[in-house]
């Protein structure tokens, strides 16, 4: 059912939605025992469930995705090659805590391998290679890295180190790591192919993928695990089903089957369980404004994109939409002014809104015609400032 909200003089605005709140529904209708998580569609952005996802909390190597985002970016814009060097210093070869590439001191290691190192091996050596070969220290990266992280949006996101070690100010939300994974896909996308590497070898030893999703959902093809003793099990991953891609991201699991059990659990649960509802096509009426001192009485009101909502399947039949303007509308008006919003809800749950235009000009009305309505309004009995909203 479709409602029309106006009041004679009086606005009627709503900021812009440009995220959408998980329904109370979808978030009882799914649990995990992991601390925190979140699940993302990837076209638009939307959080279809989230736990724990806002609170910054340990990534461990999770936070390696901000080091490769930063070399990606540098490679798309021709400041790096792939087969640039970047030489190996004694500290860099020395760090053996957590996992490593098993660089070698004084050599030499095109950018192309270090980054199969980070991202394959979930190498700390090499994360720190590429750290002092770009801004000269860890702390100077950790500095670029906490720019970045401002620059594109990561309000919840603190860097100490490239690695992701403990440390009281290396901090990540689940929402921040999924924004970071949607810019890595959308923006480096000739690059993302090294997230589905399966094994990468280096110095004669040879290491898996850490990534238990890889082998147990259709369509994965990314992104990180991570662990330390105060993060726990974690993991960012990234699957393509149907032309639709999802992004899932836990913290704070207890084991490494764990882990790998309710990552795969809920990426399934992330394409299973929701779909995208289509309510008006691109370029669908959806309504008419009132139009003052016009020709006509009334405008169509135009979408210029298709009108969906991302939803749990137990929301699909229950969704409203509102249109918002400020009206009546003077005219004259022209063809694709936009006009108001369309507001898609669904009860408790999540909400959009989409911009309206006009559906054809409507000139003001002639001199006999405003004449005829200035004698409309003196005959008609005054309104009462309480009128009530229609729809409502």
């Amino acid at each position: 059912m479709l409602f029309s909200k106006f009041r004679v003089g009086v606005a009627i605005l709503f900021a812009t939605v440009t995220g959408v709140v998980p329904s109370a529904m979808a978030q009882g209708a799914i649990t995990t025992p992991a601390e925190y998580a979140l699940i993302m569609d990837y076209r638009t952005g939307e959080i279809l469930y989230e736990k724990n996802a806002r609170t910054p909390t340990a990534p461990a190597s999770m936070s390696k995705l901000m080091t490769v985002a930063i070399v990606f970016e540098r490679l798309k814009n021709g400041s790096l090659q792939l087969s640039d060097e970047f030489d190996v210093s004694e500290k860099a070869w020395r760090e053996r805590e957590g996992s490593s590439m098993w660089v070698r001191v004084n050599t030499s290691i095109p950018v192309l391998d270090l980054l199969r190192g980070i991202i394959v091996q979930s190498g700390n050596d090499a994360c720190i290679v590429v750290a002092e070969n770009i801004s000269g220290s860890e702390e100077a990266f950790a500095e670029l890295m906490n720019r970045k992280a401002h620059e594109w949006g990561l309000n919840d996101s603190t860097f100490a180190n490239p690695h992701g070690m403990p440390h009281p100010n290396q901090k990540m939300s689940m929402r921040d790591l999924a924004i970071l994974t949607r810019k890595i896909i959308s923006e480096y996308g000739e690059y993302y192919a090294l997230f589905a590497e399966r094994e990468f070898t280096w110095e004669k030893i040879r290491q898996s993928n850490r990534n238990p999703i890889l082998g147990m959902v259709d369509g994965a093809d990314g992104l990180k695990t991570g662990h330390t003793e105060e993060s726990g099990y974690g993991l960012v991953g990234s699957a393509v089903q149907n032309n639709e891609r999802r992004i899932v991201v836990v913290n704070g699991l207890d084991s490494e089957r764990q882990r790998a059990t309710e990552s795969a659990r809920l990426m399934r649960v992330a394409f299973n369980d929701f779909s995208s509802k289509k309510i008006f096509e691109a370029g669908s009426v959806v309504g008419d404004a009132q139009v003052f001192k016009g020709k006509d009485k009334t405008v169509p009101l135009i979408t210029h994109e298709p009108v969906k909502l991302m939803l749990h399947r137990s929301m699909l039949d229950d969704v409203k939409a509102k249109i918002i303007y400020e009206g009546p509308v003077s005219a004259p008006i022209s063809e694709n002014q936009q006009i108001g919003t369309l507001r898609v809800e669904a009860e408790n749950g999540p909400a959009r809104e989409y911009a309206l235009y006009a559906g054809k000009a409507v000139k003001e009305a002639s001199v006999w015609g405003k004449i005829g309505l200035a004698a409309m309004k003196l005959l008609a009995k005054p309104e009462s400032t309480d009128t009530a909203i229609a729809g409502e």
